[in-house]
């Protein structure tokens, strides 16, 4: 063998369970590191391999795997490299690896490359979870404190959200695994005509040899066996969480459990005297990106899993005939039916499934399950000499995947590109997507999602009748009737009434109940509101955003009032002009409530755009924007939004969205470099700056500067100029510098027919004015 081949040479697993009789309530980096000692003892030990540990690198805990997640007993600020503490190693290099169960294959084909590279000498992998110790002490008074503050190099590489999950998913309520997998379950349930009762006894004998494997298995979290009939009765013990899963079909994550691989190459392995017993050859290895939810062809499906599989085996000059040993990811049913499907496996594979016992019974250990899958995978092998074996690890909604076949049998090494496969994936056609459904469609799928036991709500992915377009879909809070209904039979196929609306789309089985649920809003002005004051003033309608405790921030209730009251205005013949305006003079708007945002309630703003305006189409009434003070993010994008602007001297317009980790959404980029010099427009939104009022005026951007504090007034001058002049006229001008935007060349512009002109030729009012014209008196306007 070349020297640089990389091998596997040590493994180590740890389990910790409450009831245990040693349990001694270990800290993630604790259980890492008894993990780390097994894995060098393993190839040779402890005291002769950890000096020569020069990469360590870690799988992260669920409480440091998403933003804002939190850890309540403290944690390392530096996981590998507290580990490599307690075992006395000094590596070079410290890695974190990205969110994902894909994390620890991925990591050791990557690690694999830099042995075979000369990059590294000597690898520990390693990732833990103590979730179970962390929910035992949450209640108590005194918990232990498991801070860590360790010096050194490390590469973070965040949380690698992308992929994983979109907004539209989770604006829908799919912010938990079992939702989104329960989505594809039922899509493949479709697929295969199969009832609901059918389905679940199909999931039940898939699963059930995994709880006789994880019985006999001494690292399981839950060692317990179950038939088939018991994985899918509902009980008190067994409850529904997202249909069709009830709690024991879903990946256990209430663990305290580590697992860790030491790596080094052929002429490394010689040269520290580990015995060639205990080495294991990476023979092929694949890692593949799946599409977003919404974008898969058959959301019961997902073709990069297989791909990775059989690419894998491809490298490895393997059959999957040949494969003695296969463990694939297993959080749900599906995540293993999906390849098992796909690579001609049955259910029922005399070799079985899994090595471990599977997430929901051996543990779900946060995304480090695949590196235990190996661990148990190189026994298998180093037990049965020249055997191969396969393991598959899974990241998101089945949206990463990574697989390695493994043997003791000596192989080259062959680095693997999986990037053609990955381009020819990505070619793949994709239904068209639809964000704001309105209309008569069917369901495509669905899932009950449940709280303690009761149906809360349900999720559906829907197609529209007619053009076939795809979309998410809620039903509506406290809407018992849909969710009875799709108790008492089986939804799929079944057509439904959807409507988009600010927070998302909504659906329910007839237009009568959706409208029962949503009555339609009146476009007519109320009597008060609770963000904002409205005053009629003749002809123009004063909107003043009353919020100044916050700089007149809009939360999304507050938004949605301004959107109803520019609704109302739009519809009403008799008013002619708005003039919008914030409360006080310190601020005209400081666009979203960041501490409405931060306390995690849902984060919206209406269809028609922010403030009701800057994603409004039909607008043939001018709108001015009075600034007084702070015009910042959502409030300058609306400010750009309005037809006319007037500011005070005391005017600061910005959009530091860059400065909070956002951009300016809401139209500002679009506007601004159409209001300004492109260059400028780019200044301001890469740097997030402040724009004075005169700047802002040089650049054209301002009509008028008042006083400090006169904004409004100012406005209502201007207003008042505007309605000296035929109202049809003004909104018919309006209406043709909206198309003539929608042209590149002015001369194309010019020669454009406008339906605007049989408006403005029919009008009473133009008749009017010709008449005034000729009398030599003022025109007297109707608007008509």
């Amino acid at each position: 063998m070349e020297l640089n081949t990389p091998i596997l040479v040590g493994v180590g697993q740890v389990v910790e369970r409450l009831e245990d009789a040693g349990y001694r309530g270990l800290s993630a980096v604790e259980l890492a590191a008894a993990a780390a000692r097994r894995a060098c003892d393993d190839a040779l030990s402890l005291a002769a391999l950890a000096p020569s540990i020069d990469l360590v690198a870690g799988i992260r805990q669920f409480e440091i795997s998403f933003p804002m997640a939190q850890a309540p007993l403290g944690r390392s600020n530096n996981f590998p490299r507290s580990v490599a503490q307690r075992i006395g190693a000094r590596p070079d290099h410290a890695i974190l690896e990205v969110t994902g169960g894909q994390g620890p294959q991925h990591l050791l084909s990557e690690v694999a490359e830099s042995i075979a590279g000369g990059k590294i000498r000597v690898a520990l992998l390693v990732g833990s979870e103590a979730i179970s110790s962390v929910r035992n002490f949450a209640g108590r008074d005194e918990k232990p404190d498991w801070t860590e503050h360790v010096e050194g190099q490390l590469e973070d590489r965040g949380y690698g959200m992308q992929g994983l999950s979109t907004h539209y998913q989770r604006s829908h309520g799919l912010t938990a695994a079992a939702q989104g997998y329960a989505l594809c379950e039922n899509a493949r349930r479709s697929r295969l005509g199969l009832s609901r009762e059918a389905y679940a006894r199909q999931m039940g004998e898939l699963f059930a040899p995994f709880t006789t494997i994880a019985a006999q298995n001494p690292y399981a979290a839950a060692p317990e066996a179950h038939s088939a009939g018991d994985l899918v009765s509902v009980t008190a013990r067994n409850r529904m969480i997202s249909e069709p899963y009830p709690r024991l079909l879903v990946s256990r994550d209430q663990v305290n459990q580590a697992a860790a691989l030491l790596m080094t190459s052929v002429g490394v392995a010689r040269e520290l005297g580990i015995p060639e017993s205990q080495w294991i050859y990476l023979h092929g290895y694949a890692d593949l990106r799946e599409r977003s939810l919404i974008e898969r062809a058959d959301l019961g499906r997902s073709p990069a899993a297989v791909a990775a599989c059989r690419s894998a085996l491809d490298a490895a000059d393997v059959d999957i005939g040949q494969v003695r040993y296969l463990d694939f990811y297993s959080c749900f049913p599906i995540a293993v039916s999906n390849v098992a499907d796909g690579l001609g496996i049955a259910h029922d594979d005399p070799r079985g499934l899994t090595v471990t016992g599977g997430l929901p019974y051996f543990g779900g250990a946060g995304n480090n399950y695949s590196m235990h899958a190996t661990a148990s995978m190189v026994e298998k092998l180093r037990a049965d000499p020249g055997s191969f074996g396969l393991v598959g690890a899974n990241g998101g909604l089945m949206s990463k995947y990574s697989a390695g076949v493994f043997s003791t049998r000596p192989a080259a090494w062959k680095r693997c590109d999986s990037s053609a496969l990955q381009a020819s994936l990505d070619a793949a056609a994709a239904p068209p997507t639809l964000f704001q459904a309105d209309g008569q469609a069917r369901i495509e799928t669905y899932t009950l999602v449940y709280d303690k036991g009761e149906p809360k709500h349900a999720i559906v992915i829907g197609r529209m009748d007619g053009s076939g377009e795809r979309f998410f879909a809620m039903s509506a809070d406290q809407d018992i009737e849909t969710i009875g209904a799709m108790l008492a039979a089986d939804a799929l196929g079944k057509p439904i009434a959807v409507r988009s609306f600010a927070f998302g789309n909504r659906f329910a089985f007839s237009e009568q109940r959706l409208s029962a649920l949503f009555p339609p809003r009146p476009r007519t002005l109320r009597g008060d509101y609770e963000f904002c004051k409205v005053e009629r003033r003749g002809r123009v309608l004063e909107i003043t955003i009353n919020r100044p405790e916050v700089r007149n921030a809009l939360s999304p209730p507050a938004n949605l009032e301004v959107e109803e009251i520019f609704d109302a205005f739009f519809a009403d013949p008799e008013l002619w002009i708005a003039i919008l305006t914030g409360a006080g003079t310190e601020a005209f708007c400081t666009g979203n409530d960041l501490r409405w945002q931060a306390s995690g309630k849902p984060s919206f703003i209406p269809k028609q755009g922010f403030a009701g305006l800057t994603s409004r189409l039909e607008r043939n009434k001018p709108v001015i924007a009075a600034v007084n003070g702070y015009a910042m993010g959502g409030g300058f994008e609306t400010a750009l939004a309005c037809d006319l602007l007037v500011a005070d001297t005391q005017a600061q317009f910005a959009l530091p969205e860059v400065k909070v980790g956002l951009f300016a959404g809401a139209g500002g980029i679009v506007r601004l470099p159409r209001n300004v010099p492109r260059k400028i427009a780019v200044e301001l939104l890469l740097t997030g700056r402040r724009m004075g009022v005169d700047e802002a005026r040089s650049h054209g951007l301002v009509n008028r500067v008042a006083d400090a504090g006169k904004a409004l007034d100012a406005a209502r001058e201007l207003a008042a100029e505007i309605l000296e002049a035929s109202p049809v006229a003004v909104q018919c001008t309006l209406q043709a510098l909206a198309e003539a935007d929608r042209h590149a060349s002015q001369i194309d512009g010019a020669r454009a027919r406008s339906a605007v002109v049989d408006r403005l030729t029919t009008s009473e009012d133009m008749m009017e004015g010709v008449v005034a014209f000729t009398q030599k008196r003022k025109p007297q306007w109707t608007g008509r």
